[in-house]
């Protein structure tokens, strides 16, 4: 990376704490058009921050998912932001996901028990396929962390949704993307996130099951919007903004067929917090610090060291 990016500015990329600056706005950049040569410089810079993302820097995501909207006519800052991610990530290189195989520890989030049966979705369960071949290996347990950042862009004025999705302590896929909709609140846009991580977790559960994975309990859903949490948990919450309605009632129908359970967490202790705000270092990495930038078994103390998540009690391979 280092090399290529010598060859092409002749010099090395200057190193920096955070991929974009914290609480940064590209879309209001009103500096000067780069040149057709420039653009063709930026360009393959969106496409290797793409694939580095897929590999699994999900810590750029947010960043590299703001910076592509201006692939085809950048301007002169976002060619110095697209600078900025390559001096972040020569300054970070080591990040990379580990596996964990270890069960995370949920013991204190405990389910509330309510009879779904005077409900409308009163036998409603998941369904399970028929031709799903017969599991072999342990049982894991899902673990998704979902977070919404309303008015993230002031050109459009939509929501950012990011979702962190875990197979025991392992991040196995990570979602950054503006909501297709404008949301006038928080809880709007919160729920917007809580609609599409339910999506994705039945899809990941019905692929698991053809692979042969034992997904044998409710995954667990986890979000900072105590009101969203709320009013999706509780057979008699009433909707009380009909255009919420498919949302309410997809995260709703997951709940009460025991696909999952949807928890409060702190903001603080969001690590999804990560996919949706261009973040400063101070914010980002204790968060970061545990999922891309450790190595070997943690400590006890270690492992309660200001994370967001007890994933740390995991096996680890290098």
């Amino acid at each position: 990376m280092n090399e290529s990016y010598e060859r092409t500015y002749g010099t090395k990329p200057n190193e920096y704490s955070s991929p974009l600056e914290k609480n940064d706005h590209p879309e209001l950049d009103t500096s000067t058009l780069v040149t057709p040569d420039e653009i063709v410089l930026f360009q393959p810079h969106i496409g290797y921050f793409q694939w580095c993302v897929t590999l699994g820097r999900f810590d750029i995501a947010i960043a590299v998912m703001t910076l592509s909207r201006y692939r085809v006519a950048p301007r002169r800052g976002h060619l110095d932001q697209a600078k900025r991610i390559f001096g972040y990530l020569k300054k970070y290189k080591y990040g990379a996901i580990r596996i964990r195989t270890g069960l995370p520890d949920h013991s204190k989030f405990v389910d509330q028990a309510f009879d779904w049966m005077y409900s409308v979705y009163n036998s409603v369960a998941e369904d399970l396929l028929k031709n799903a071949p017969v599991p072999l290996e342990k049982r894991v347990v899902m673990s998704t962390y979902k977070d919404a950042n309303l008015y993230h862009d002031w050109t459009t004025g939509r929501a950012v949704t990011g979702i962190l999705h875990f197979l025991n302590g392992t991040p196995v896929d990570w979602y950054s993307k503006q909501q297709n909709t404008v949301e006038t609140a928080t809880y709007d846009s919160e729920f917007v996130a809580a609609r599409i991580a339910t999506n994705q977790i039945i899809n990941l559960r019905m692929t698991l099951r053809y692979l042969g994975v034992p997904v044998v309990e409710k995954s667990y859903l986890f979000g900072d919007n105590q009101s969203v949490v709320t009013s999706s948990t509780i057979p008699h919450s009433s909707l009380n903004k009909r255009h919420n309605a498919f949302l309410y009632h997809r995260v709703w129908e997951a709940i009460a067929g025991k696909i999952l359970a949807f928890f409060h967490i702190d903001g603080k202790t969001n690590p999804s917090d990560v996919l949706t705000k261009h973040c400063g270092h101070t914010d980002a990495w204790p968060h970061l610090k545990w999922l891309l930038f450790w190595r070997g078994v943690p400590t006890p103390v270690e492992a309660n060291d200001d994370n967001s998540i007890s994933h740390n009690n995991g096996e680890t391979q290098a």
